[in-house]
């Protein structure tokens, strides 16, 4: 009986070791190369009446507190309904490695001089004519996320699917 618990215990014990040699990536350090080799985020407002608005950004980096900044036209749907109502999602995709990212939390309107030069983008010349008046940063701070990597085998419940929880 002892020599059976006794393969149990060994066994359990060899299961839960990490036998690769290369250390794994924390679930942090996956949802940043997620939000990376992601093209583009998807923003979710929403309006008055609970309904949701989906809409294709192109954020900066996260900072390392997974703050993101995305620029926008002050005068867009956006921006009105964040002003209403400042819980929003951002999600990432990223086809390669099959994984994405569900982040929920607050985005507030940034229109100050020192942070729209901070995040600006060359490339967005062309949409904001006059970045002074036509551009204003969405600033989004996450409080919960979801991550899910099967690059990095993080994977969802196997009955639920429920994706596992980044701490933030």
């Amino acid at each position: 009986m002892k020599f059976i618990v006794f393969l149990c215990v060994l066994f359990n014990f060899m299961s839960c070791m990490n036998t690769s040699k290369t250390p794994k990536m924390s679930l942090k350090e996956i949802a940043k190369e997620l939000m990376a080799h992601s093209e583009n985020a998807a923003l979710i407002t929403l309006d008055s009446t609970g309904v949701a608005h989906v809409r294709a950004m192109d954020p900066f980096l996260p900072e390392d507190n997974f703050t993101v900044w995305m620029g926008t036209n002050p005068k867009s749907l956006k921006v009105s309904q964040i002003q209403k109502n400042k819980l929003v999602s951002l999600y990432y995709f990223d086809k390669k490695s099959a994984g994405y990212i569900t982040l929920q939390g607050v985005a507030t309107i940034v229109n100050t001089k020192d942070k729209k030069e901070q995040y600006w983008k060359k490339e967005w010349k062309n949409f904001y004519q006059n970045s002074t008046t036509d551009y204003v940063l969405i600033k989004f701070v996450p409080n919960k996320a979801k991550i899910i990597s099967e690059k990095h085998q993080v994977l969802g419940d196997s009955i639920t699917w429920e994706a596992p929880k980044l701490p933030l």
